[in-house]
């Protein structure tokens, strides 16, 4: 296997990570990803021989390890895959469909599925809204954020045009 790129996520679940993978391809649809290899623990081995160890995949050109290693350690908000996203529609598809089979909606555009990987699902010109020289601008957008659970792009940008 060729390394195209210096740094790549690896995800830890306790099990399921091959649902998980299927899953995230369901959300995002075919064209937007596809597993690479999968990988079965062998005999001896700490999961049960011939189960699913890892699934490499890539989605929308990252490429990305899920690792099936037990219960040792827990995902949590510490880390998040962030989806910039050009729409509200595409923004209230991702709120519904990620978190399907388990996950729980939380604050300010973060998702959790089902699976317990988070992910942030903002708008694509958030970091633009959030750097702006004016700061006033930049305060209404996170007070306006602070409010949400789903990102409402339309409020979001009342906020910053200070309407």
């Amino acid at each position: 296997m060729q390394i195209q790129h210096k740094l790549q996520p690896f995800v830890w679940y306790e099990k399921g990570a091959e649902d998980a993978v299927a899953h995230y391809l369901k959300v995002f649809g075919p064209d937007q990803g596809r597993i690479i290899d999968t990988q079965r623990w062998g005999e001896n081995s700490p999961g049960a021989a011939g189960t699913v160890m890892i699934v490499t995949y890539e989605l929308f050109g990252v490429r990305m390890t899920a690792f099936n290693g037990g219960p040792h350690f827990k995902l949590n908000e510490s880390f998040s895959l962030t989806v910039f996203c050009k729409d509200q529609a595409e923004i209230d598809h991702l709120w519904e469909q990620l978190p399907a089979g388990g996950g729980a909606p939380s604050q300010c555009g973060w998702v959790k599925d089902a699976w317990g990987l988070s992910w942030q699902i903002i708008p694509a010109d958030w970091f633009d809204m959030i750097r702006d020289p004016d700061p006033a601008r930049v305060q209404r957008v996170f007070q306006a954020v602070w409010k949400m659970q789903k990102i409402d792009l339309a409020a979001l940008k009342a906020a910053y045009d200070g309407a």
